[in-house]
């Protein structure tokens, strides 16, 4: 593999130089300031911590991607995303459903056959099978906000969630079909939406971890 090697993926970029991407690029500061916000309002929730210092490299790794356009950059991508999805998943089995410990680290790993079953599934949809891997984690929020059903405040949550998830899916699915209509394209928007989505993901976990916190903690 060439690490290298250059994609060219979004309406925006015209070509291979540092900033043909500025507004890709420049719209990851989204998620360094949701993070920097959930940081200030996550205090004694250490896993809220963690997951917004993910956030900041979701941001990073995002802006490397649409600064350099190269394999490496794409890796660097897509790996904090994926931590972020394995943490808040593993956070929500441990503590919001609740489950004990190795019990919600199994239930987490399980994401990894969901995802392999389910984009297969998803690829033979048209339209859907752009983002096809992306579409399985508002698919996700959604089950397990009808298995918490009982629990209101942390399935409407997951819902409002799981419904910006599919608005900003939809936004990065329509880049390259509208570039001759909007030539900058729509991903930046994807990083906004985004940026608010997961920043609103920490907040639901946080106010649930402070609401059953012991008192006098």
């Amino acid at each position: 593999m060439d690490w290298f090697e250059q994609v060219d993926g979004y309406c925006e970029r015209t070509d291979f130089t540092y900033w043909s991407e500025p507004l890709n690029a420049l719209t990851n500061i989204a998620f360094i300031i949701a993070a920097l916000i959930l940081w200030r309002r996550s205090a004694g929730v250490p896993m809220a911590r963690v997951l917004s210092g993910i956030l900041v490299g979701i941001g990073v790794g995002s802006f490397l991607f649409h600064a350099h356009a190269t394999i490496w950059a794409s890796v660097a991508d897509v790996v904090p995303i994926g931590i972020f999805i394995l943490t808040y998943l593993f956070v929500v089995n441990r503590d919001m459903v609740p489950m004990g410990g190795w019990m919600a680290a199994f239930a987490t790993a399980l994401f990894i056959p969901y995802a392999a079953a389910l984009v297969p599934v998803l690829n033979q949809v048209p339209f859907i099978a752009i983002s096809n891997f992306y579409w399985t984690v508002p698919i996700l929020l959604a089950l397990y906000a009808i298995f918490l059903r009982r629990r209101p405040g942390i399935a409407q949550g997951f819902l409002i969630g799981a419904s910006l998830l599919c608005l900003s899916i939809t936004i990065r699915s329509l880049d390259e079909m509208l570039c001759d209509v909007i030539p900058i394209g729509t991903h930046f928007m994807w990083h906004v939406l985004n940026g608010i989505m997961l920043g609103w993901m920490i907040h639901v976990y946080t106010r649930h971890m402070l609401a059953t916190a012991p008192q006098g903690r």
